[in-house]
């Protein structure tokens, strides 16, 4: 299979598909990679990296959307890529569709299968793509709070670790799960005093024990929202609904009613974002106020690390990518169920229940059975 990777093209994006690495793995099972020139240059990938590892360089994005059987990515295809896919390519990467009917129709349009990375699962009932990438942007969400708590950047000037007598700033935590879980690590470690609200039960007992009480957790309710937001320093909104829009669990109520200078941090903000005042942002221009309170609410936060990014993206996305160039998509995702699950589009049919359900009337599309659109 010929195998391409484009440069990354949104803003401040500068991780890359496929690592020399990675490259190397696709081109000793027998594969052709082609990426194109710089696509890895700003993170210390040269072109000369991937020439070694066995890959050729294509002079434009145009020459490797046109020749490449399956399109390797890291984020969701904008406009004049989407209209570079065409019907029996394969395109491997992050989608985040429900809160994106554009992009939706242009890949509908084009006919190409698209595999998203985001609900791809495991035998556990986990997330393993979606996975390193979680934990990337959980432990940024505080690194970024932090920051803009600083009173030259907006913030109310509050130090999340305080010091000897001065208390700690507060850190809210709006889902259990990995980036939740890994905010809660980095605010516990800067000295925080830190809650994390989750509706599981049996995820709140196992949180308790992975912070040995160290952190509180409660039972998330529309009550336990409204007090603990409202004397949070930093809330981070960590909750998703894999392949869905995002719930919204902090009205503008909420927000009006959190203390001047308080950051919010919406890590939900692929899927449409978790509070009712998000808006997407970028690394160019992450912040902006609404009734005192700043807001991060950058959609690509992995990518202000991309190189770490990068490298413990392509450790989850290889085997499925191997798996996909060694069999043939059709073939690999009918033998394995977890893969077949990261097929959102193929040939014109939405295969992703989610995403009908957030676009379906807007649309006009129904949805398929993974299988039934493969058969």
């Amino acid at each position: 299979m010929l195998v391409g990777v484009p440069k990354e093209i949104k803003n401040h994006e500068y991780r890359v598909g496929l690592t020399p690495a990675a490259v190397k793995e696709f081109v000793m099972h027998g594969h052709k990679v082609m990426v194109e020139t710089n696509a890895g240059t700003a993170i210390g990938f040269t072109d000369e990296m991937y020439v070694e590892a066995g890959a050729s360089i294509a002079a434009s994005a145009e020459q490797v959307f046109a020749e490449a059987e399956m399109i390797v990515k890291v984020k969701e295809p904008q406009p004049q890529e989407c209209k570079q896919l065409s019907r029996g390519q394969t395109l491997y990467t992050y989608l985040h569709l429900a809160p994106d009917p554009t992009q939706t129709e242009l890949l509908i349009e084009s006919g190409a299968t698209c595999i998203a990375y985001e609900t791809v699962t495991d035998a556990r009932g986990g997330l393993p793509l979606l996975a390193p990438m979680s934990e990337v942007a959980g432990r940024m969400s505080v690194q970024a709070g932090t920051h803009y708590l600083e009173k030259a950047h907006g913030g109310s000037g509050t130090l999340l670790g305080g010091v000897p007598g001065v208390a700690p700033g507060k850190v809210l935590v709006i889902g259990g799960g990995v980036v939740g879980t890994q905010a809660a690590k980095m605010a516990l470690g800067l000295g925080a005093d830190v809650t994390i609200l989750d509706r599981s039960l049996p995820r709140l007992r196992q949180l308790d024990d992975i912070f040995n009480g160290q952190v509180k957790t409660v039972y998330s309710t529309v009550d336990a929202i409204e007090h603990y937001s409202a004397s949070a320093d930093l809330v981070v909104g960590a909750v998703l609904i894999p392949g869905a829009a995002a719930p919204k669990l902090l009205n503008e109520q909420h927000i009006a009613n959190m203390k001047k200078g308080s950051v919010v941090v919406d890590v939900a903000i692929d899927q449409g974002g978790c509070f009712a005042t998000s808006k997407a942002t970028t690394h160019q221009d992450p912040v902006y106020i609404v009734d005192g309170v700043v807001h991060y609410c950058v959609a690509n936060m992995p990518g202000g690390v991309a190189r770490t990014s990068t490298m413990a993206l392509n450790n989850a996305t290889l085997p499925f990518g191997l798996a996909l160039a060694n069999k043939g998509p059709k073939q690999a995702m009918m033998e394995d169920i977890h893969l077949l699950n990261g097929l959102n589009v193929h040939e014109g049919k939405v295969t992703y229940k989610a995403v009908v359900e957030a676009l379906g009337d807007q649309l006009g599309i129904q949805y398929t059975p993974a299988m039934d659109a493969l058969a």
